[in-house]
Order: C-alpha cells, then sequence, then structure tokens
C-alpha cells in the first residue's frame, strides 16, 4: 500500500481561464440578462434554490 496519494502535477498549467467568467467580455449582452435574472426573487416565482 503507497503511503502518499498521487496525482496532477502542480507545475502542470491549464488550457481554460480557471472562471466562466472570464469567457465573458464585460460588454457582452449576457451581462444584461444575468442582472435580470440575479434580481427575480426564485422562490416567489416557486422556485426552491
Amino acid at each position: 500500500m503507497k503511503r502518499f496519494v498521487s496525482g496532477e502535477s502542480r507545475s502542470q498549467a491549464t488550457l481554460f481561464p480557471e472562471l466562466l467568467d472570464d469567457f465573458v467580455s464585460e460588454d457582452n449582452p449576457i451581462r444584461a440578462i444575468e442582472a435580470f435574472v440575479e434580481a427575480l426573487d426564485l422562490r416567489q416565482l416557486g422556485f426552491n434554490p
């Protein structure tokens, strides 16, 4: 039995940004949609967040 768990190399670079938000520019229309949805009261609309 091994004493240590082996995993991914810490020096390995990633191919993608760490956050999905990094893919979307600041002037993208999806920002307005996100702001609208965030302002909704989901409980009042019948959702259980």
